[in-house]
């Protein structure tokens, strides 16, 4: 609670004043009185409050209440008064279900009193005079309570309609859901609302719950459209099934739950109400939200608005239809004129959820329409979005005056696939001959087509203006060649003018440590939008460190944070440490492991009565084993809110502080305001926990929150799908709202039990797996969905006369666009048997599927053969898109590629899978086919050789230029490569850097995997204070005998982070007292001290330095007592 000094000073006034009898009193403040002696804390508070709100206070007063307290032989003292006030709050935040048993007391005045002071903005005060009480702290710390949201929902549906005006409860409900994640709406809370609103309070409550849509579970939407529908279809009185509830009005009160009415309800719908529907301006914007939309209602809605008069060929009724338009197919006699209107309409048609193979089906029948008795050329800046459907070659057939004329409607699109835009750039770039900045800037998404070359070439002027100008949003998707290509000349060697500081966004984490060097003009607030590598920010927080005695200035300049080091915290005195702490704690996914392990530790000495509990965590594990059961409630919520992979990478400290967790809970979740206070410690609880310790009324939201945790293990996704078929039944048995709300958790299930699943609800289960598009799934999984497009696919055994292919379902484009991840199901001789214009159509989405096996990879190359000829006659947007299906080029194939273009290379280098011949192949395809030696490559091409530069001869890697090389260290050191390689490029790093005995934590930290190149004689002199920045994956490159040589004091100077990247045979090689201090490290103990815990228990520190005396203090939930008992508990 934020009890200000100011409080002590009115419980001071209050108990040294004198009798009073009740007559003197207030009735207001009486009855305040009198709930200050029940312990009714909060009644009191809000008494205070409404009395404060209508009366003006004066000194007197407090003299009067004090005398009334002290009429009634109350035995208060000031401390105790305080600290019972202090108590009860604290607890009610940390227990907000005890918070709403107090809320459901209060009487309506005071009901009032507490929303209104919760859920209004304004930042109150109240002034009594010597006191001042910010209502304002009290809100904020009060909202962060996990729980406490759940507690105003709850409260406001039990009370609120009964007690406060309808409209205000509206208002209140809305504002507390807007601040919940969601999960608070189950399908019984409809059972809790009011069905008897008046009109107008109806219509705003449907409002909200048409706001929170997507945020509401599938069975709460159904449950809620329920409630909606009843009361509307009482309002309507109509008793004859024959004739539809459903009016125009109630369709724009329904929103987007209007997806809920049934094929049959909707065909009822009169075409007069329809036509008022679709007639009234606001319903264009009502369905363009649909997004839920299935085929077959839309095909309703477009039938009835037909009916009504409305003519759906007609230009303005089309502009009106939202995403019903996606399913258009009255597709017969249609002209050029009107297809291309449906095209541009489509555009919102990748908003919708699925579907999305038969909207580019329709797409591509309006696209034959569209160009119909008319060139590609001529009507390419009219075809909207669809362009994306054409294929290479069509691409290719475009004229450089079309593209160029239509420049404008393609630089817009969404969607393209790299190897389209590469000819598109190309055709365009052909038109305008030279590369400027006007021609640039007229480029938007089409940017990344451009070459690394191109950019290179630029004018450095021009490429100066696009640095400035808004065409600089689409640089950060370039590739990094070309980035380097663009830095390159941006920070041109000999230039009077140095261009670093104009480099913004992502492109400037590309600058390279020797170049920040030579700029001298850095500021704090030149930083602030630009990210920054680690390297980065080291070498820029030291410089500016040493100019600017204001922590805060450094602190608050973005991703410059990264660059404190252990000695920048160690040096801040306890005051300043605590009024700047609050930077780290709003930037905490900024820091690295060892920062906030350092942090730990500067807290606990200068102040650890105050100290965030979550913290504790990157201590030694007997700090956190010391936590009082009585202090478990503020540990858990300070944990719960950050994320605990992210504090711990040790497994065996992982299990203590873990093991902490299960006993502050004793291995259960009783209620959802349990599962609320663990957060995402809810990822991390064992499986036995998951199983059997989560009650029934825990589940709902438990199993809310156990749907974005990342990565559960095997043993608890298998508790999980116990659970979910003890809750929801087998899979053949559930209904489609309880199979969308299972979503992420479908991937549990065997292809056997999800088969059901597959048959009643295909496009459910194919729109769950294009959500997780990306992600390696469970093979089962894959092909439940495989199975469930196959069998829902109109394709039929094929007739190709082609050797092996008779009776073979081939893929269809339509197909493989569903399945995306499945596609790896496909036996090989269903993709050898696919259509050319399919492969033609479809070779990028095959190209990103991952779990492609051997065979399938050099069956696809072989199609690829068939279909392109040769590879020797394939060009750079061949390559590009063959993705992961050039794994199977063999070495003659990629010999016989045109490998001149650096582009190319770059697509190549960024599969991972080459074997040694493969890489080396293309490396020398790469140098004969440009031209260049190695000593003539430029940063550029070594940043786009990438991985394949692993493959260079230790004899050739000396022939690289120290100019270009010191550009791209840092992208160098990204590489895995032999101890041979990265040998070679630690004596290139020497040139630039010098002896290794001179590299600060910048340069270790810039050099990454580059430093494992270092000898045993080097690794033995580093100062140990420079072992935690080397990066943990250079630390994984070492080799095991030149590991060995650290000394102890080294590796226990690693850092937790670090120490955790030591790989298990760098281990065997270890002595006794080297894997000693590496279970320190890993532990989090104080690297330059072996005794890490003080010798005596008593604070160092202040919690409230930096107040001015006087000053309103808030109360804090990490401050103050919470870690008071750990201090005599803990054993030293």
């Amino acid at each position: 609670m934020p009890l200000e000094p100011g409080m002590s000073s009115l419980l001071l006034v209050l108990f040294l004043s004198h009798g009073v009898t009740p007559e003197d009193l207030h009735p207001l403040l009486q009855k305040m009185a009198e709930e200050i002696i029940e312990g009714s804390y909060l009644n009191a508070l809000l008494d205070l409050i409404q009395f404060q709100s209508s009366q003006a206070w004066t000194a007197d007063l407090s003299h009067q209440v004090l005398a009334y307290l002290n009429s009634r032989n109350v035995a208060f003292t000031i401390p105790s008064l305080q600290a019972a006030m202090e108590n009860y709050l604290e607890q009610r935040l940390y227990q907000p279900q005890k918070l709403l048993q107090d809320l459901r007391k209060t009487d309506g005045q005071q009901f009032r009193t507490a929303m209104k002071c919760l859920l209004e903005d304004r930042k109150d005060h109240l002034d009594l005079k010597d006191v001042i009480i910010d209502l304002g702290a009290i809100r904020e710390q009060a909202l962060q309570s996990p729980g406490l949201n759940r507690t105003l929902f709850l409260v406001t549906l039990e009370r609120c309609f009964q007690v406060l005006n309808s409209l205000e409860c509206v208002e209140i409900l809305g504002r507390v859901l807007r601040g919940s994640s969601g999960s608070f709406l189950q399908p019984d809370v409809t059972e809790r609302l009011p069905q008897d609103l008046r009109e107008d309070t109806f219509k705003n409550l449907s409002a909200v719950f048409r706001d929170l849509y997507d945020q509401t579970p599938a069975r709460s939407q159904r449950a809620l459209y329920s409630w909606m529908t009843r009361i509307l279809q009482t309002a309507s009185n109509t008793t004859d099934d024959s004739v539809s509830w459903v009016s125009a009005e109630n369709l724009w009160i329904l929103g987007r739950y209007m997806v809920h009415l049934s094929f049959e309800e909707i065909m009822k719908i009169s075409p007069v109400e329809i036509g008022l529907f679709i007639s009234y301006d606001n319903a264009t914007k009502q369905l363009d939200t649909v997004y839920d939309i299935t085929p077959e209602l839309a095909q309703a809605f477009l039938q009835r608005i037909s009916s009504s008069g409305f003519d759906v060929r007609n230009v303005s009724t089309i502009h009106r239809l939202g995403l019903l338009v996606c399913f258009y197919d009255d597709l017969e006699l249609l002209d050029a004129a009107l297809a291309q209107v449906l095209l541009h309409q489509m555009i919102k048609c990748s908003h919708l959820r699925g579907f999305q193979a038969e909207v580019q089906k329709l797409k591509a029948d309006l696209l034959d329409i569209a160009t119909e008795n008319q060139t590609l050329n001529e009507t390419l800046g009219s075809l909207s979005d669809a362009v994306v459907g054409l294929t290479c070659s069509q691409l290719q057939s475009l004229s450089p005056e079309a593209v160029h004329s239509a420049i404008a409607t393609l630089n817009q699109v969404s969607g393209w696939a790299k190897s389209q835009v590469i000819i598109l750039s190309a055709k365009y770039l052909a038109h305008e001959k030279v590369l400027s900045f006007y021609n640039v800037s007229q480029m938007g998404v089409l940017l990344v087509g451009v070459g690394t070359q191109a950019f290179y070439s630029m004018d450095r002027k021009d490429l100066l203006q696009v640095l400035r100008s808004t065409i600089s949003q689409h640089l950060s998707d370039l590739s990094p060649a070309q980035k380097q290509g663009v830095l390159s000349k941006t920070i041109e060697v000999g230039d009077t003018t140095s261009g670093i500081l104009e480099i913004q966004g992502t492109l400037f984490k590309e600058v390279s440590l020797f170049d920040l060097r030579k700029e001298s003009r850095f500021n704090s607030s030149v930083l602030k939008e630009k990210e920054l590598r680690r390297s980065q920010a080291l070498f820029l927080y030291e410089l500016l460190s040493r100019t600017t005695g204001r922590p805060e200035e450094l602190l608050s300049a973005g991703q410059l944070i990264k660059g404190v080091t252990c000695s920048h915290i160690d040096g801040l005195s306890a005051d300043s440490f605590l009024a700047h702490f609050r930077y780290f704690e709003n930037n905490l996914p900024l820091l690295s492991l060892d920062q906030v392990n350092c942090l730990a530790w500067k807290y606990w000495e200068v102040s650890r009565l105050s100290m965030p509990p979550f913290l504790l965590a990157a201590l030694p594990a007997r700090f956190l084993a010391s936590v009082p059961v009585s202090q478990c409630v503020p540990f858990l919520i300070s944990l719960g809110k950050s994320r605990l992979d992210s504090l711990v990478l040790d497994s065996h400290k992982k299990d203590l502080v873990l093991r902490k967790v299960q006993q502050c809970l004793d291995d259960s979740l009783a209620d959802e305001y349990t599962v609320d206070i663990v957060g995402n410690l809810l990822c991390h609880l064992p499986a036995t926990i998951i199983e059997r310790g989560i009650s029934p009324r825990a589940w709902a939201a438990a199993l809310h929150g156990l749907g974005d945790c990342p990565d559960l293990s095997p043993e608890q996704k298998a508790a999980v799908r116990l659970r979910l078929l003890g809750q929801c039944g087998l899979p053949q048995n559930w209904t489609a709202e309880t199979t969308k709300d299972l979503g992420p958790f479908l991937v549990l299930f065997s292809a056997n039990e999800l088969r059901p699943v597959a048959t009643k609800f295909p496009d459910i289960l194919q729109q769950t797996a294009f959500k997780m598009a990306g992600t390696l799934l469970p093979k089962e999984f894959l092909w439940a969905v495989f199975e469930s497009v196959r069998n829902s696919s109109e394709e039929s055994p094929s007739f190709d006369p082609s050797p092996g292919c008779h009776g073979i379902t081939a893929p269809s484009s339509e197909d493989i666009f569903k399945l995306a991840e499945a596609n790896a199901c496909w036996a090989p001789e269903d993709l050898l048997c696919m259509e050319g214009d399919t492969f033609i159509r479809s070779v990028e989405l095959l190209g990103a599927v991952r779990g492609f096996s051997q065979p399938q990879l050099l069956t696809l190359k072989e199609k690829a053969i068939q279909v392109w000829d040769m590879p020797s006659s394939w060009r750079e947007h061949h390559v590009v898109s063959l993705g992961r299906i050039a794994l199977a080029l063999n070495v003659s194939e990629l010999e016989q590629l045109d490998l001149s273009s650096i582009d190319t290379v770059a697509s190549l280098s960024q599969q991972t899978e080459w074997t040694t011949e493969q890489a080396k192949s293309i490396l020398q395809g790469f140098l004969e086919d440009s031209g260049y030696g190695v000593q003539d490559l430029k940063s550029f091409h070594l940043v786009g050789l990438g991985a394949i530069l692993c493959a260079m001869n230790v004899t050739e890697i000396p022939l690289i230029k120290i100019s270009e090389f010191r550009a791209v260290v840092a992208r160098i050191g990204t590489l895995i490569c032999s101890t041979h390689v990265l040998a070679e490029f630690k004596r290139k790093a020497e040139v630039v850097f010098g002896d290794p005995t001179e590299w600060t934590s910048s340069v270790l930290q810039e050099l990454g995997t580059i430093a494992a190149g270092l000898t045993k004689a080097e690794l033995q002199t580093l100062d140990k204070e420079l072992m935690r920045y080397f990066q943990p994956s250079a630390i994984k490159c070492f080799p095991d005998e030149i590991f060995k040589e650290l000394s102890p004091e080294q590796i226990a100077s690693l850092g937790p982070e670090n120490a955790a990247a030591v790989t298990h045979a760098q281990r065997l090689q270890l002595s006794t007292s080297q894997l000693q201090s590496l279970q320190r490290a890993l532990d989090g103990a104080k690297a330059h001290s072996w005794q890490d815990v003080p010798a005596s228990a008593s604070p160092t520190g202040t919690s409230s330095a930096g107040s001015p005396p006087g000053a309103p203090m808030a109360w804090d939930l990490w401050l103050g007592p919470p870690l008071l008992p750990l201090m005599t508990d803990l054993l030293w």
